[in-house]
């Protein structure tokens, strides 16, 4: 009986561990359960609809439990359907046992689903505006996910649920002008949280590559935060405008070659706007291209037409209002050099910072006649910001070179860099001229002190002679000053200094509304510049015992020589009249006039002037400036060889026509001898023999000018009128 017992005993555990081996590893297969699964998946939405084959089921004695799975099953809502690889689910053997059946979580496993396909059957579930734009944009790429899900005592769906999967050869076409391709990453999403690794994805053919992507929900907001990296890439001038817009192109960008690694974070609200973006940038910059509205070739003269930055390594840090860059490279504007930066954007304020150490470059300063040296190395720091107007202050600027040294202190100026005031301004360095200059500028309370031991004014007299005939006349400060000048020694050009050069002048809205100069030569001759301002009406006189330094700079006078000046001139709004005298003078060369004695066969005095030179007893213009013209009522000279009476007008860099008498001294003599009684009284008896007098006609382009010449026997009445007014004032 025993051993009938024993093998009943055996046989049933055979069996049933046979049959627990069996559904442990092959299982079974029933659809008695499809109708549990179908209501599961309705609880989700109750017009999904799955279609399962048959159920294979298999028993995991070690955890109690029995595994479900249908394989090939389709999900449907309303005509549209999605291809699941497989259905997985698993309840409690001890259920089984007490007849409760329930389903407590459900896996599924989609097979290779088009994106588009994907989100147009949400779309059809959850009818989500956002779904809608996303369909537009999104143009390519498969989805394949595994989703877990749990339900309650209830049968609902608990927020515990999880989708895991992966993106291949996605495709987004954003705004046109963004093409993201080539799109491949996975993702893991929990409840309220999203995770993208291995991204990798094209940006107009750039390749790019995004790690530890997290993006996570906050009420009525998504969270996102990752990292970005990007190989070497290079973007030209065309793909810079398609990327940011043609407006871009302003600002000369050519050629960016660049490699970074980026962290980044920020905020999407459900209106879809971004908030609260955070930035930290490692840029590897190999090359950067920009040209165009440089407007740097007055301080850089070999600048081309590129300026390039290379092997530039910077940080960027962007945190919603503020921004910090700081870098450091190569630049190359005709030489390479190094530049250092830093820029800090806080609110609407930028603070910035930059060391430039030029080794190569030619650097000049045109108003302070200053050249960077040869072989020699010139460092510029700058410290500053710009406000919120897009004004700009400096609390420093420094060059120095060697022994040269320039030092700006606390300099605010315009948007469009006009100075409206300074604190201080230290010159200490060796002008292109090779002399020494040595001033500074201090300001006092609203006024400027300039105090000196050197200065070479002679570049600074060029530029405003210059301004003067463009009509530009514009000065560095725009707000009413006084400036104190006291100065030792100032050079008018290499060869000419004056001496304790001292007084004042005011400036108001970039104009001289009041000066009064004063200094002496070596020999004691004086100089003195003066400018008043009254009723709108502006009075400026200039008198200097030599006027060689002043009458040398106009470049078609040469071989000026001894002399006086005398000019005086008055403004009323835009019309100015003025009158300048140059007395006891020698004139050597003047390639007008020696063409013109040359054309009247006035062949001695030719050989004369352009010889050992004629001398004027005086030189008179009066002439009237209006816009970009001048007219000249009168020029007269007067010498012991020869007189000269002409007028006409100039049209600034378009034309001149002048015309006028010329009379040797001979033929003026007996003119003005055959006068009865008057003649005697002046001139005297002897006359002497002569030739006549000439008219000419002097026009054209300033560069082209032709001259007419004319022989008359009788001398005009103006012509004689002015030659005995000139006679009776000697």
């Amino acid at each position: 009986m025993k051993k009938i017992i024993f093998r009943t005993l055996i046989s049933i555990f055979f069996i049933i561990s046979a049959s627990v081996i069996y559904l442990s590893t092959i299982g079974i297969k029933t659809n008695k359960l499809n109708d549990q699964i179908s209501n599961k998946i309705k609880n989700i939405n109750e017009n999904l609809d799955v279609e399962l084959k048959d159920i294979s089921i298999l028993i995991d004695p070690f955890r109690f439990k029995i595994n479900l799975k249908s394989l090939g099953v389709n999900l449907n809502y309303k005509n549209k359907f999605i291809e699941l690889e497989s259905i997985q689910s698993e309840i409690s053997i001890k259920s089984v046992f007490k007849n409760q059946f329930i389903l407590t979580d459900l896996d599924i496993s989609t097979k290779s689903v088009e994106i588009k396909k994907m989100i147009s059957f949400l779309r059809a579930i959850t009818n989500n505006p956002k779904l809608y734009i996303a369909e537009k944009f999104v143009k390519r790429g498969f989805l394949i996910a595994d989703i877990s899900l749990e339900f309650d005592n209830n049968g609902n769906i608990k927020k515990n649920y999880e989708i895991k999967g992966f993106v291949k050869e996605g495709k987004i076409n954003f705004l046109k002008r963004y093409d993201f391709s080539q799109i491949d990453f996975t993702f893991e999403f929990f409840k309220d949280e999203l995770k993208l690794d291995d991204f990798k994805l094209s940006l107009n053919d750039k390749k790019f590559f995004l790690s530890g992507v997290k993006v996570t929900k906050d009420t009525n907001k998504f969270l996102f935060s990752g990292n970005l990296d990007n190989k070497l890439i290079k973007i030209d001038e065309k793909e810079i405008q398609e990327l940011f817009g043609s407006n871009i192109s302003e600002y000369g960008f050519d050629e960016i070659n660049f490699k970074s690694k980026n962290q980044f974070s920020f905020e999407i609200t459900n209106k879809f706007k971004i908030r609260n973006l955070k930035i930290n940038s490692n840029i590897k910059l190999d090359n950067f291209i920009f040209s165009r509205n440089l407007n740097l070739d007055k301080i850089f003269p070999q600048l081309e037409d590129k300026i390039t930055f290379t092997n530039h390594e910077i940080n960027v840090i962007y945190d919603r209002k503020n921004l910090k860059i700081n870098g450091s490279g190569n630049i190359l504007i005709s030489n390479k050099d190094r530049i250092k930066y830093s820029i800090i954007k806080k609110d609407k304020k930028i603070n910035f910072q930059t060391t430039i150490k030029i080794f190569e470059n030619l650097v000049e300063l045109d108003f302070l006649n200053y050249q960077k040296k040869e072989n020699s190395n010139l460092e510029i720091n700058i410290n500053g910001y710009k406000n919120i107007k897009g004004n700009y202050f400096f609390e420093k600027i420094i060059l120095s070179e060697k022994d040269n040294k320039i030092f700006i202190q606390n300099i605010s100026m315009t948007k469009d860099f006009a100075i409206r005031k300074f604190k201080k301004v230290d010159l200490d360095y060796l002008d292109d001229e090779n002399l020494r200059n040595k001033i500074s500028i201090v300001q006092n309370n609203k006024d400027y002190i300039i105090r000196g031991d050197i200065f070479n004014a002679n570049k600074l007299i060029d530029n405003l002679l210059e301004t003067k005939n463009k009509k530009q006349n514009k000065y560095p400060i725009k707000e009413s000053v006084k400036i104190d000048i006291k100065i030792k020694e100032t050079y008018l050009d290499k060869l000419n200094v004056i001496y304790d050069l001292g007084g004042y002048i005011i400036l108001d809205n970039n104009d001289v509304v009041e000066a009064n100069l004063e200094s002496k030569f070596s020999n004691n001759k004086n100089i003195k510049f003066t400018v008043q301002t009254k009723q709108n009406q502006k009075i400026t006189t200039l008198f200097s015992s030599k006027a060689k330094p002043l009458v040398k700079r106009y470049k078609f006078i040469k071989g000026f020589n001894e002399g006086s000046l005398d000019f005086y001139s008055v403004k009323n709004d835009n019309e100015t009249e003025s009158t300048l005298k140059i007395y006891d003078f020698k004139l050597k060369e003047l390639p007008a006039l020696t063409k013109l004695l040359t054309l009247a066969s006035l062949q001695g005095i030719a050989d004369l002037l352009s010889g050992e030179g004629i001398r004027f007893n005086e030189f008179e213009m009066n002439f009237s400036n209006s816009n970009q013209s001048m007219k000249i009522d009168e020029i007269y000279a007067i010498g012991p060889a020869i007189s000269i009476l002409m007028s006409g007008y100039i049209e600034l860099g378009k034309l001149v026509s002048l015309r006028g008498t010329l009379v040797p001294a001979t033929t003026l003599n007996k003119t003005i001898g055959s006068i009865p009684i008057l003649g005697d009284i002046l001139v005297g008896k002897k006359t002497g023999e002569g030739v006549f007098g000439v008219s000419f006609k002097i026009k054209g382009p300033p560069k082209k000018l032709e001259t007419s010449v004319n022989p008359i026997k009788t001398l005009t009445p103006r012509f004689i009128t002015r030659t005995l007014e000139k006679i009776k004032k000697n």
